[in-house]
């Protein structure tokens, strides 16, 4: 990644992201309900995928800020945006 503010960013979405997923195995292990379960499962893909999301658009500025906008480097974006949405 290109910048340390956007890495801890990311970091943060990460590790808030483990920390619901350990709520979720704690919920499995206590046999909570079904439905208890999966929104907390949502919650956790959805904080992933924010993190994905924010790493794309970081390589994205990162190129911007360089001037590097080749129609190769803007179709690998393409392709990183589209596996995370």
């Amino acid at each position: 990644m290109s910048d340390d503010i956007d890495r801890a960013a990311v970091l943060n979405r990460v590790k808030r992201a483990q920390g619901q997923l350990g709520g979720v195995l704690r919920m499995i292990e206590e046999g909570r309900e079904l439905e208890a379960v999966l929104g907390q499962m949502k919650a956790v893909s959805r904080a992933l995928d924010r993190a994905g999301l924010a790493m794309v658009a970081a390589e994205w500025r990162a190129g911007a800020d360089v001037g590097d906008v080749t129609p190769e480097r803007i179709d690998r974006l393409e392709r990183l945006f589209l596996s995370v949405t």
